[in-house]
């Protein structure tokens, strides 16, 4: 075989990648490649002239070899050459199909052979190798499913793909670059192609395997500043809020670099200037200066410019607000110190959908296709004045209101919450309030409630309106054991939170139990080797459907047996059995705001005690009632999400009274409580009475328990309380990230009416420890105090060993900072630090609200909508409880369905 090499070639023009090359012929492509070859045998034919010394040669025979899945007579046909033609070898013409063959992109090697001569006549062979074929690529080396799926996305690495060289090299390329870009600057990429052994088919398949070593980030060694006199290198680097250099003091904040951060804070520099009046500031050029594997600096070059003031401003386009009631809410007067951030965000503040700005003022009022635009009309010397350039626009109305997304919730309960309605004027903050009202059913996604506007007519002043939902799990199950309190404790709990009460004689809705309506039901049992509670609560929100009264009802068992701790069992003889009751109405107010809820309840307990001797109470036999009226006062304006919210805040006042027995009962307390005061003799340790006479222990204890059956026969207290909580974004990171404050302030009192009677032994505060409410159904509320144990922090003049019976004040203060980890649908976690304070007293006497408890540490949240709040916090107590001498140290805290 004699090669001409003249004829073999290797342009680069291979490294074309033609996606759509011929693999297998169907009729169509068929038809078109026919088409081709009868235009480019007639371009062929035209003129061929030698090349170098060619010869011209009758072509004999012509074969074709190589890998190729093309038809050898096909490919023939597709150069234009025949037997019995003549041609030079070498000449233009066969360079020129070889030419035409590279142009096609599916071929990685050319070339022409001359097999046999005999006298002028030439054979002739065309080996190709075919470009192969990706069959699957895999990545490795990067650990998300997501970012693989983006990588084999952004390079076409998709089966039948064209595996060229410079594939492969622009692969490499973009990946590198990629993680340079966020700051893995010695990112190492290796491809490699493994061919495919198919006898089955001809086909050239290859598989291809990227590996990606991205190595660590490269920190930030310098950030220095060049031009820069107003402000220091010092505050403009305070200004960079994500991008910082090492600083050995700094924990909290990273050092590595990351573009995308970098951009966003160049830009900040530049408003650290605008705000402060220097309109003309600008960074001329920045740097990146690799210092050696891992570190880098940064050099921004600035120029400042001259410091600008604000002059006259006026408003150009307004009817419907005058001048006056503009620059009231544009804030900014002449003379101001120029700042072109504000500035901005007096026309529209986009990191705020509330914002007190023009443009929600009037889209607030139906303005929906009214324009804002600020237009420096003149600079002099270094003042500056403005036109605020308003075109109103038509008012617009909704027309259509639609809801869209709910599969499980009717619809009824859903459109009682719009405050959105058809023929409404248009408002933005109407908008925005029904996402809050959505958010806080909990039936929803809250982080995917979204508003579409569609339709809007600027010509005809309307719009319709449509709600995005996505439902969200509704129901809890809280199904739990464990061992406490001298045996195993078990516990059911089922909460539906999307109940429908008149559904229930339908057996269609059972999916497992019928919803939709928006109402509460929650069956709850406990049980353990010396006490059982079970309780039942139901709640409808819009009682009648008519107005958003809500209407609430429970009942709840208690039965205990009095337990011994040394031989660890309960007798079943002697028990403590409490029956409790209760109904209540709410109401949402429209004034002063819609935020708030007033709230009436009336309920009953009933405590009965057979042979149960414990302290509770001086009788172990017989019974107390009480008769409570529930009286609350609630703001809640929090948004968006119930689980995490980023804003507003919650008050609440409630104060619970029992009708005052002693004012008309005609029993003498004091005297009644005389009876009690009995001495010990010096001699001998006898009892005697006030008037000296002596008094049998027995008869002693009796006439005590008497005297306690009256006193507790009806409980006489008033109650009252108040929790106020704060949230505040303290920054955001993007994609739902926001660095939330909780600051949390809560007070409380219990009082009597009569001091001769005193403050009965129920309804008592317990603080310390997780929160978690107590098995015991006798009124008492446990107030969380992390980093102590449960109800461990009593009153602090009690001596040690002293039963705890509860407090009658106390005050807690809370500080918390939550960062969210995931706030999808399918679990909600967030991470939180926290620090509090709190003490509890038994009389005013002794109240001092800045002598606390003291306590620091952090936790996790995970809120997952079958199983409600889940969390663990590790707290430690700076402070001693009672018996102990210095901090109490650490303590470990499970939530479980707690208030978020």
């Amino acid at each position: 075989m004699k090669p001409f090499t003249i004829i073999k070639t290797e342009n680069e023009d291979l490294e074309k990648l033609v996606s759509n090359s011929v693999n297998a012929f169907t009729t169509g492509r068929l038809l078109a490649l026919l088409a081709f070859i009868f235009t480019f045998s007639i371009s062929t034919q035209a003129q061929d002239l030698p090349l170098a010394n060619g010869e011209k040669y009758i072509i004999g025979d012509i074969k074709v070899t190589g890998t190729v899945s093309f038809n050898e007579q096909t490919v023939i046909a597709y150069t234009g050459l025949k037997e019995g033609e003549e041609i030079y070898i070498p000449g233009e013409r066969l360079s020129k199909i070889v030419q035409k063959l590279w142009d096609i992109g599916s071929f990685s090697d050319i070339n022409f052979y001359i097999t046999n001569v005999e006298g002028d006549v030439a054979d002739l062979e065309l080996e190709i190798q075919e470009v192969p074929q990706l069959a699957q690529a895999r990545i490795q080396g990067v650990k998300k499913k997501r970012e693989i799926e983006e990588l084999i996305e952004e390079n076409s690495l998709t089966p039948g793909t064209k595996v060229t060289e410079n594939l492969i090299t622009t692969t490499k390329n973009y990946i590198e670059n990629k993680y340079k870009k966020e700051g893995y600057f010695n990112t190492k990429v290796a491809i490699n192609t493994i061919p495919i052994e198919d006898t089955t088919s001809q086909a050239n398949r290859v598989n291809m395997v990227v590996n990606v070593d991205r190595g660590d980030r490269v920190k930030i060694d310098d950030i220095e500043f060049i031009g820069n006199e107003v402000f220091s290198d010092a505050k403009l680097r305070r200004n960079m809020k994500n991008t910082k250099q090492k600083n050995l003091i700094r924990f909290w904040k990273r050092s590595k670099f990351v573009r995308s951060d970098y951009q966003e804070d160049k830009a900040a520099v530049v408003d650290k200037y605008k705000e402060n009046g220097f309109r003309n500031a600008r960074i001329i050029s920045d740097s990146l200066i690799r210092k050696d594997e891992e570190t880098i600096a940064l050099q921004l070059r600035l120029e400042e410019g001259d410091r600008y003031y604000v002059g006259n401003i006026d408003f150009v386009g307004n009817s419907v607000y005058t001048d006056e009631q503009l620059s009231r809410v544009f804030g900014i007067q002449k003379g101001d110190v120029y700042n072109g951030v504000l500035l901005d965000k007096r026309i529209m503040d986009n990191t705020k959908p509330d914002a007190q700005d023009l443009t929600n003022l009037y889209q607030n009022n139906g303005y929906l296709f009214s324009n804002i635009n600020l237009v420096e009309t003149s600079v002099e010397n270094d003042t500056i004045d403005f036109e605020v350039r308003i075109s109103e626009g038509k008012e617009a109305f909704f027309n259509k209101i639609r809801v869209t997304g709910n599969d499980r919730t009717k619809d009824h309960v859903i459109y009682r919450e719009l405050l959105t309605k058809p023929g409404q004027k248009y408002s933005k903050a109407n908008i925005m309030g029904t996402l809050r009202e959505l958010g806080q059913l909990g039936f929803f996604d809250a982080e995917q409630l979204t508003p579409n506007l569609v339709d809007p007519n600027p010509n005809t002043g309307t719009l319709d309106l449509e709600y995005s939902v996505v439902e969200s799990g509704a129901s809890q199950i809280e199904l739990q054991g464990g061992y406490g309190g001298g045996g195993f404790i078990g516990t059911l709990g089922l909460s539906f939170n999307n109940f429908s009460i008149g559904s229930i004689f339908d057996k269609e809705a059972y999916k497992p139990v019928p919803m939709g309506d928006g109402q509460s039901l929650s069956l709850r049992a406990q049980a353990s080797t010396y006490y059982q509670t079970y309780s039942l609560s139901f709640r409808e929100p819009w009682l009648g459907g008519v107005k958003p009264v809500s209407f609430s009802t429970s009942f709840s068992y208690t039965r205990q047996f009095l337990f011994d701790y040394l031989n660890r069992r309960a007798d079943r003889s002697r028990s403590f059995d409490i029956l409790g009751v209760s109904v209540g109405l709410a109401k949402r107010l429209s004034v002063p705001d819609r935020f708030m809820t007033v709230s009436h309840s009336v309920g009953f307990q009933r405590y009965d005690l057979n042979n149960y001797n414990t302290g509770l109470f001086t009788f172990g036999d017989g019974y107390s009632n009480n008769l409570t009226y529930t009286f609350g006062l609630t703001r809640d304006n929090t948004y968006t999400n119930p689980v995490f919210p980023i804003g507003g805040s919650q008050f609440r006042l409630t104060a619970k009274f029992t009708p005052p027995y002693s004012l008309w009962n005609g029993t003498d307390y004091e005297n009644l409580s005389e009876q009690r005061e009995f001495q010990l003799e010096d001699e001998n340790g006898n009892l005697i009475d006030n008037s000296g006479a002596r008094v049998l222990p027995e008869n002693a204890v009796g006439d005590q328990r008497k005297i306690d059956q009256e006193k507790f026969k009806w409980l006489e207290f008033y109650k009252i309380k108040f929790n106020g909580t704060w949230y505040t974004t303290l920054a955001n990171f993007g994609s739902n990230k926001n660095l939330v404050l909780r600051t949390n302030a809560e007070y409380g009192f219990l009082g009597a009416y009569n001091n001769e009677r005193g403050i009965p032994p129920f309804e008592r505060f317990y603080l310390g420890g997780d929160g978690l409410g107590a098995y015991s159904l006798d009124g008492r509320e446990t107030i969380q105090l992390r980093g102590y144990p449960n109800q461990s922090v009593v009153p602090l003049d009690r001596p040690t060993g002293a039963t705890d019976d509860g407090a009658t004040i106390y005050n807690k203060y809370s500080l918390e900072l939550r960062f969210p980890i995931t706030l999808k649908q399918s679990a909600s976690i967030y991470a939180l630090t926290f620090m509090e304070g709190g003490a509890s007293y038994d009389n005013f006497r002794d109240f001092n609200p800045f002598q606390l408890n003291r306590s620091a540490g952090a936790g996790i949240r995970i809120f997952m909508p079958m199983f409600g709040l889940l969390g663990i916090d590790f707290g430690y107590g700076f402070d001693p409880v009672v018996g102990e001498q210095g901090p109490h140290g650490w303590e470990t805290h499970f939530i479980l369905n707690q208030q978020f």
